[in-house]
């Protein structure tokens, strides 16, 4: 399998543990023509929209795969997700957050809420 159909295969695993634990899905791979992605966009069942980051890793070489998370993707997916507010008539004064999930090698989701706050400069 290629890089993007892993990617998809456990982005597709986070959004079912997602839904799993209450949660709304409202996009998945949204882009911003300007900013890149987001994995996932869903809503908290406290009603809170939240960004999604999904990683994963084959093997613990790299490290957890939440450290791949660095500030300039914490940047991206914060303006990204401005960008999706923006078009889709979300108020900036709403309930928000950024998250990452984690899969491990073993498949394990480890979901990591308030993982960053905006780091975006828009």
């Amino acid at each position: 399998m290629n890089r993007r159909s892993v990617g998809s295969a456990y982005e597709a695993k986070a959004a079912s543990y997602l839904e799993e634990s209450g949660y709304h899905i409202i996009a998945r791979n949204y882009h911003d023509g300007r900013y890149g992605e987001i994995d996932i966009i869903a809503e908290s069942p406290d009603k809170v929209l939240v960004a999604v980051e999904v990683k994963y890793r084959s093997t613990d070489a790299m490290g957890d795969p939440a450290e791949a998370v660095t500030l300039a993707k914490q940047k991206k997916i914060s303006n990204a997700f401005v960008g999706f507010l923006k078009r889709n008539g979300y108020s900036f004064d709403g309930d928000f957050r950024f998250d990452v999930i984690a899969v491990s090698k073993d498949g394990e989701v480890r979901h990591i809420q308030d993982a960053f706050f905006y780091a975006g400069m828009r």
